[in-house]
């Protein structure tokens, strides 16, 4: 991971006015224009928030890497070392998301990622962060 300079904003003015205490009132004209606002980052940070649970990782994992590009959910359990009713609830907190979808084949059901949703995640944190440009 790349790291980013950190910043002193005492140092960025010119007026010097800045003090232990921060700058004058108006700032020190430091702050990036920044576009995003408080829905999309309540929705960004809601699929951040749930894509942080390390077992959902590993199942978004084992689902994106399928040979056949689907998953019975009773070949999970295993891989994962947790009980059925973990891994279901797992999958039903990323189906809600949108982020996989089930269907039903007789008892079981199969899953597949929804690549596309989990693009427009990427695609979100790249915006939010400005990085959007400069990552390929």
């Amino acid at each position: 991971m790349r790291e980013l300079p950190m910043v002193d904003d005492r140092t960025a003015c010119d007026s010097g006015e800045c003090g232990p205490g921060g700058c004058g009132p108006e700032g020190c004209g430091t702050a990036g224009a920044g576009s995003l606002d408080t829905g999309a980052a309540a929705d960004l940070a809601a699929k951040l928030k749930l894509l942080a649970d390390p077992v959902r990782l590993r199942l978004l994992n084992l689902l994106a890497t399928a040979p056949a590009g689907e998953v019975c959910a009773c070949d999970l359990v295993e891989p994962l070392g947790r009980s059925q009713p973990t891994i279901s609830h797992h999958l039903k907190v990323l189906r809600d998301a949108g982020l996989v979808d089930g269907e039903r084949r007789g008892t079981w059901i199969w899953y597949s990622v929804r690549r596309e949703a989990i693009v427009e995640v990427l695609d979100a944190l790249r915006a939010a962060t400005g990085l959007a440009a400069s990552l390929v």
